[in-house]
């Protein structure tokens, strides 16, 4: 007999996610991200440059790289300066991998004007299986790239032929 499946608001699946061990939320995601992004180029990052990547205010900033800090991701100090830890590094390369696999997969099903957004909205709820998924699928892709020459084709003929859902 299959396995009967259990539904849940998004809220519970957060509370699903957060009591099996994942401790930094959607926002603390983010600022790891981009923390990890600018110290591929330089060693540190200042709370005003991480608030202007962000469009974020920089108390704001500096509330959560605090809790980062206390959860051993990055090295805060006085006056602004920001440093990755080595778990800080290894999380937010998983993060900008996640983040690259997710914008591919969704530019390779044609999305061009919310990719961005749509990336960023969907990328702190998928499970790691389903990324990697989609790291599979795009690499397929890249290697038969005749087939997402077909699809591109079929797209644009469904698009032009079908309504929109909504």
């Amino acid at each position: 007999m299959p396995k009967k499946r259990e539904f849940r608001t998004v809220r519970g699946y957060q509370l699903l996610k957060q009591s099996r061990g994942s401790e930094l939320t959607p926002s603390m995601e983010d600022y790891l991200e981009m923390i990890y992004r600018t110290c591929q180029h330089s060693p540190s990052v200042r709370v005003n440059a991480l608030a202007q990547q962000l469009n974020v205010q920089a108390p704001s900033v500096t509330r959560t790289v605090r809790r980062l800090a206390e959860q051993g991701y990055v090295i805060y100090q006085k006056y602004g300066v920001i440093e990755l830890t080595a778990k800080g590094e290894q999380l937010g390369k998983y993060l900008l991998a996640r983040h690259e696999t997710i914008e591919q997969f969704l530019s390779n099903l044609g999305v061009r004007a919310s990719l961005l957004v749509d990336t960023e909205l969907i990328e702190h709820y998928l499970s790691s299986e389903t990324v990697r998924s989609m790291e599979a699928w795009n690499a397929f892709l890249a290697e038969n790239e005749d087939v997402l020459e077909r699809f591109a084709e079929f797209w644009q003929q469904y698009a032009t032929n079908n309504k929109p859902l909504c």
